[in-house]
């Protein structure tokens, strides 16, 4: 399928799957308007990159930000939210600085960018914006609690976003990985709660655990997630929502089963709270 050349801004491409997805690209003709904390990154030399220094979790940043990448590339086609990190402990141990600063990261830096770049993408027509999010927003373990809430919250924020855009013609995609080797169990990326309380070692302390020596042994491929990408964004119909890599299935199809049922089991006692006259 021949698909015309598309303008991207993608946030986080210094490393793991903003890195993968941005070389992806470029290596098909596109163009890539980046950014990193730094404003800079180690990937090939192109006319078609573009490398800007932005920290997503200050909005003051971010209209300046987007005034250059406009005057670079006045039409834009696809937004990634990708710029983010992992956060580890148990929801007593993760202290409120650490969890504030890692919404105004995973959430807020989403939200401000959303809301800066929706004049343009109305102005178009069209675009289609592509949130980063987890599968732990769907299915999250002990010791994730908070990380998950900052994902559920940039889902929740999509699905309505999608629901306001589609008469409009700007799409919008949810992407849930699992487990990537792109660093992200790195000290770089994934940050452990400071505080430790022991009553929770037999619970987010074993994730905790299984996360310091899982990197480099995660099933999914960050390029082929980041091929996925590009189809998803090239498909005529793309889906609200798409998981990456069997990890992520298989949690997503644990989750929906226990959801089911719980329903299915309680079902009784949910119709029990209507009026009459709503059940008659």
């Amino acid at each position: 399928m021949n698909t015309p050349a598309r303008n991207w801004l993608i946030t986080g491409i210094s490393r793991g799957l903003g890195r993968a997805l941005a070389e992806a690209a470029l290596a098909r003709g596109d163009t890539v308007i980046g950014t990193t904390r730094s404003g800079r990154a180690d990937l090939p030399d192109s006319q078609r990159l573009h490398i800007l220094a932005l920290d997503v979790s200050d909005p003051e940043q971010i209209r300046p930000v987007l005034r250059q990448a406009e005057w670079l590339c006045p039409r834009l086609d696809v937004l990634v939210n990708n710029a983010g990190y992992g956060l580890l402990g148990a929801v007593e141990e993760v202290s409120t600085p650490e969890t504030y600063e890692m919404f105004a990261t995973n959430f807020f830096g989403a939200y401000h960018l959303i809301q800066e770049v929706l004049p343009r993408l109305r102005a178009q027509r069209s675009g289609h914006i592509v949130n980063i999010s987890s599968i732990a927003a769907l299915a999250p373990l002990a010791g994730s609690g908070l990380y998950a809430a900052s994902k559920a919250a940039l889902e929740g924020m999509s699905e309505s976003l999608a629901a306001e855009l589609a008469p409009l013609g700007v799409r919008v995609s949810i992407v849930e990985p699992g487990g990537l080797r792109t660093g992200f169990a790195s000290a770089q990326s994934l940050h452990i709660a400071a505080h430790e309380i022991a009553d929770y070692d037999q619970s987010s302390g074993q994730t905790v655990r299984h996360f310091s020596t899982v990197d480099g042994q995660q099933p999914g491929d960050p390029e082929l997630a980041a091929q996925a990408i590009l189809e998803l964004v090239d498909a005529p119909q793309p889906p609200l929502r798409l998981l990456l890599g069997s990890d992520a299935l298989r949690r997503a199809r644990i989750k929906l089963a226990q959801l089911a049922g719980d329903i299915d089991r309680w079902e009784r006692l949910t119709r029990s709270t209507d009026y009459a006259a709503a059940t008659a």
